[in-house]
């Protein structure tokens, strides 16, 4: 509990400070970073890939049932960072609704069509006494029919935003410095350079060398826009491309 001019309005989450904060939306940021894990999106020409960490915390758990990377509808990624409770619940609705979408219109669901149901979900939970907002933030990832590739991220205050390449998470800030460089001049990034630069970036701001199993990694490519998370065995072949590149 904040003392001082932040006094009690962090009980509640639909109540200013005198300051015109939200406490506990703010909170709700901090608990992203609070999970402790980097996640990265990068966009490239024709493609746009999605890297996080994947932290086993026991090692009785089954591997495969820990996942962060979520297929909305065939066409469509979510990567969730935060706490992976609240993300299913979110992934759950996101699903229903890009159903009902397709259902209802006759065509799959626009990426930035469901970054703005995202969004506009977690600001709702920003104005209700009754719910908590979520404590995740949201990348979504998939190719646009007229556009092209396309990367959103959405925040637990429901702002969303279309990136080039962004992060969330722990390290995210040091991410964004690494990824501003990387992407300074408007480079057009190829599918490999692609995968290449989130999972080094990822490697960069961590400052240490994964295993294959110790990442996830989702992409979405122009020539088959169907949403895929990689193999043990492709990160595998990028991450030895990357330590012979270095």
């Amino acid at each position: 509990m904040s003392r001082g001019t932040g006094a009690g309005y962090d009980r509640h989450i639909t109540i200013f400070s005198p300051e015109g904060r939200l406490f506990q939306v703010e909170y709700a940021f901090k608990a992203v970073k609070a999970a402790g894990v980097t996640s990265i999106g990068v966009r490239g020409k024709d493609s746009v890939c999605v890297v996080t960490q994947k932290k086993v915390p026991d090692k009785l758990l089954d591997q495969t049932s820990i996942t962060h990377l979520f297929p909305i509808t065939k066409y469509l990624g979510l990567l969730a960072t935060g706490i992976t409770a609240d993300a299913r619940s979110l992934v759950q609705q996101a699903r229903n609704e890009a159903a009902e979408f397709r259902f209802k219109w006759g065509y799959e669901m626009p990426v930035d069509v469901l970054a703005k149901w995202v969004a506009d979900k977690a600001q709702i939970y920003t104005q209700h006494a009754y719910m908590r907002p979520l404590g995740v933030a949201a990348m979504i990832l998939g190719i646009d029919e007229e556009k092209g590739p396309k990367l959103f991220k959405c925040d637990p205050a429901g702002h969303f935003f279309g990136h080039k390449a962004t992060s969330a998470g722990l390290k995210e800030q040091e991410a964004i410095n690494f990824l501003e460089k990387k992407m300074k001049n408007d480079v057009a990034f190829s599918y490999e350079e692609t995968v290449q630069t989130a999972i080094s970036a990822l490697q960069s701001v961590l400052q240490e060398d994964f295993k294959a199993t110790e990442i996830e990694v989702g992409v979405v490519r122009k020539d088959e826009p169907v949403f895929k998370v990689l193999s043990i065995e492709e990160i595998d072949e990028h991450l030895t491309t990357i330590s012979e590149r270095d």
